[in-house]
């Protein structure tokens, strides 16, 4: 039996929500899932006070009766707490695997920085919200019970990681930021405009440089401007990439959708050890 500690380090879950989770996770089976109860709390936009919210972090990661910690949703909030969160962690934070996505791409990034645990980008709990969300929830609990079936396909010998394209964009120049010298990088992105999706490819190809190329996750629900962009997000990709030499190499399947697939950071086969 696997057990799988949740917490939730930028917004809350509502509890329906989690209560979905949790009666499928029991019709798989397999599985044991802890949802702490800062999940449900609320200070304004988050979780709980960053206080709060360190702290379930720091019991969640320093359990050692838990083989995972389960991001519950993103939101922002996560980089508030992800340096202290990281000097915080004990011996048995550092065999987990971490798994979430959006803005809790600020803590994957810490946590990798500092060869701390597994951290992967995936569906997290709140996904079954979502238009076709069981799917993604089966697919991030069958990850955290050790089944490589959900990973994204392109996934190859070589380094990878994956960011929300703006949650990347604010990680660059930070002390949060991971060496991704060799990595292949995915980034996604959802509810900018293209021109905010150009820019924030002009900031983030400045800080990757060394890295072995760069893969297209899905830019969805992009607003109407008032005039056309006139490029296409891969048009943009493409454009950065070739002005600051680096490899353009085509889509990824992760995005802020059900469709969203798992992507370990570093090497995938070490990234899945036991």
């Amino acid at each position: 039996m696997k057990r799988i500690a949740i917490c939730a380090p930028g917004k809350r879950i509502e509890r329906e929500h989690a209560d979905a989770v949790l009666d499928l996770a029991q019709s798989i089976g397999g599985l044991e899932l802890r949802f702490h109860p800062q999940c449900f709390a609320r200070h304004g936009h988050f979780a709980g006070d960053d206080a709060t919210r360190l702290k379930a972090l720091v019991e969640c990661a320093n359990d050692p009766s838990a083989d995972a910690l389960w991001f519950a949703a993103g939101g922002y909030g996560s980089n508030r707490v992800a340096a202290d969160a990281v000097v915080a962690l004990g011996p048995a934070a550092q065999h987990k695997t971490y798994l979430g996505f959006s803005d809790t791409g600020y803590l994957l990034a810490a946590l990798f920085r500092h060869g701390i645990g597994r951290p992967a980008h995936g569906p997290m709990a709140s996904c079954i919200a979502r238009e076709g969300g069981e799917a993604a929830v089966r697919r991030a609990l069958g990850f955290l019970g050790g089944s490589t079936d959900g990973l994204e396909g392109g996934i190859d010998d070589r380094p990878a990681a994956a960011f929300n394209l703006m949650t990347l964009a604010m990680l660059c120049g930070t002390d949060l930021m991971p060496d991704l010298t060799g990595h292949v990088v995915m980034v996604e992105e959802v509810s900018e405009h293209l021109y905010a999706v150009d820019r924030l490819f002009f900031h983030v190809t400045q800080h990757l440089g060394n890295v072995a190329g760069i893969r297209l996750g899905r830019i969805s629900d992009v607003p109407e401007n008032d005039r056309p962009f006139g490029a296409s997000e891969e048009d943009i990709a493409r454009h950065w990439c070739a002005r600051t030499g680096i490899p353009y190499l085509g889509f990824a399947d992760i995005g802020h959708d059900a469709g969203n697939k798992i992507v370990p950071f570093g090497l995938a086969a070490e990234a899945l050890r036991a």
